[in-house]
């Protein structure tokens, strides 16, 4: 099977080549670069402190400066912490609510 290349849209354009993304679950969280800035763009780490840490400087050593955080939970308050305390701009977004929004009914 060939892998796919995602992306590549005439209209879609680059926005932010320093962000990164991160999905916060209770037992590891998923992070993501831009496939331009590592070997590997998709990581596990797990959830204790050093981990965390670990997160940190992967993503430093990625040149990321900005960080959008997934989370329904509360598992991303340590998360949180510790990528702003590396000097991260750290976003916050709850993909549910998009999803809680779809074909509402106005009375």
């Amino acid at each position: 099977m060939t892998k796919r290349k995602t992306g590549g849209h005439p209209d879609s354009k680059l926005v932010n080549p320093t962000a990164a993304a991160v999905d916060i679950c209770s037992t590891m969280h998923m992070a993501a670069v831009i496939a331009d800035v590592a070997a590997t763009t998709v990581r596990a780490f797990g959830t204790f402190t050093q981990d965390l840490h670990d997160l940190a400087d992967w993503f430093q050593s990625c040149g990321v400066t900005t960080v959008a955080m997934e989370s329904t939970g509360v598992y991303w308050i340590p998360a949180f912490d510790i990528l702003e305390a590396h000097g991260f701009e750290v976003i916050l977004v709850n993909t549910g609510i998009p999803k809680m929004n779809r074909g509402a009914k106005s009375m």
